[in-house]
């Protein structure tokens, strides 16, 4: 899956390819974190991107990063070793590495890629600034020269792309409703803070896993700062993920916090059937599914008798009830919510607050059933 850039006029180029919760009361106590900013400054001036690295360069509100040089990150990745890489996306290319004894992620940029310094400064601004359980940590950065070099906090499970599109996935439902849950937090915390950000580009590859399965959003180059001051919108050029992007978003340029729960909803759905939103046009699944997979499938989602038929087996949902970890009924009110985040109509998507309390609810009652069945 390939992110996009989608001018006004039609015309698209594709860019270079790229803890599970211990019980139901930790789950309650995470979700209850506020919002919180890092300490550095007023938040007019925390919050505004950088015109340009010089400008970036005289900001003092990344100072509790590390600046590295990118000698320094060149020995920490064995000289940039092929046999160092964990990951490829528009950015370029992520690397494994260790600093300070630490296993560490260095993603590179490519100068020849399509994306580039503004992109790159986006990524510092609100990962450098915002921290969260269910964000990706940014510990420091290099902007040697021409070099731009970030460097993570190292995700031993790779992306949730990577599991869930395999032959062999064995992410089970409470994996993957916990897996749900852990980054409709961290949006919900981006949506809810005093300056609301819009993520804008949510999708399974930008999905993180530790190596308790806790999930965290990474990679915030496309993130915008969302409407202020009664605006019930952004206008901006269309950019994201074909298949994820909401419908009015693609249409019009105008940017809410909806058009994350829309793209919320494509990955729960994702999640719950285990395909992607958009097979590639040779595979069999394409064809039955018209090329997406929220035209076939979300109609079903509200079917019962239906949705069985749709689920991925991989789950384990075919087992006897209780043995798998779902409660009755918690299937049709995950693949409700999906139904309702995937709504044509942005106003009547549930807030990413509401769906914090679905899938906790959820959560809470399968881990009961469980215990019962034990």
């Amino acid at each position: 899956m390939h992110r996009w850039i989608i001018a006004s006029c039609g015309d698209m180029r594709p860019l270079r390819p790229v803890r599970r919760r211990d019980d139901a009361s930790k789950s309650a106590s995470a979700s209850a974190l506020p919002p919180r900013l890092r300490k550095m400054g007023s938040e007019a001036m925390m919050l505004a991107v950088p015109k340009d690295v010089e400008e970036f360069r005289t900001m003092p509100a990344y100072g509790h990063l590390e600046l590295f040089t990118y000698d320094q990150l060149k020995a920490a990745t064995g000289y940039y070793s092929p046999e160092q890489i964990i990951g490829e996306g528009g950015f370029g290319v992520v690397y494994k590495g260790f600093i300070h004894g630490a296993e560490v992620a260095v993603k590179e940029l490519n100068p020849e890629g399509l994306q580039g310094d503004r992109e790159w400064l986006t990524e510092v601004n609100y990962l450098g600034q915002y921290s969260h359980p269910n964000l990706v940590e940014l510990i420091g950065y290099c902007c040697d020269d021409d070099h731009r070099l970030l460097v993570y906090e190292y995700m031993a499970n790779g992306s949730l792309e990577n599991h869930l599109f395999r032959r062999s996935c064995n992410l089970s439902w409470t994996d993957r409703v916990s897996i749900a849950l852990d980054v409709a937090r961290g949006l919900a915390f981006l949506h809810g803070a005093e300056r609301p950000i819009i993520y804008r580009d949510f999708k399974t590859s930008n999905i993180l896993l530790d190596a308790d399965l806790k999930a965290k959003l990474s990679d915030f180059g496309l993130a915008k700062e969302g409407p202020m001051g009664g605006k019930t919108h952004v206008s901006t050029r269309v950019m994201g993920t074909y298949g994820y992007a909401a419908p009015e978003y693609m249409a019009t340029g105008h940017l809410t916090a909806m058009s994350d729960v829309y793209g919320f909803g494509v990955v729960l759905l994702e999640m719950l059937v285990g395909r992607r939103a958009l097979e590639p046009p040779s595979s069999r699944l394409a064809v039955r599914q018209g090329g997406s997979l929220v035209d076939w499938a979300r109609p079903i989602l509200i079917r019962t008798k239906k949705l069985e038929k749709i689920l991925d087996h991989r789950m384990g949902l075919q087992l006897p009830q209780g043995e798998h970890g779902a409660s009755p009924g918690a299937v049709e009110r995950v693949a409700r919510l999906a139904y309702d985040c995937l709504s044509q109509n942005p106003k009547v998507r549930p807030a990413m607050e509401r769906v914090v309390r679905t899938l906790e609810a959820v959560l809470a009652g399968d881990g009961a059933a469980l215990a019962i069945a034990r």
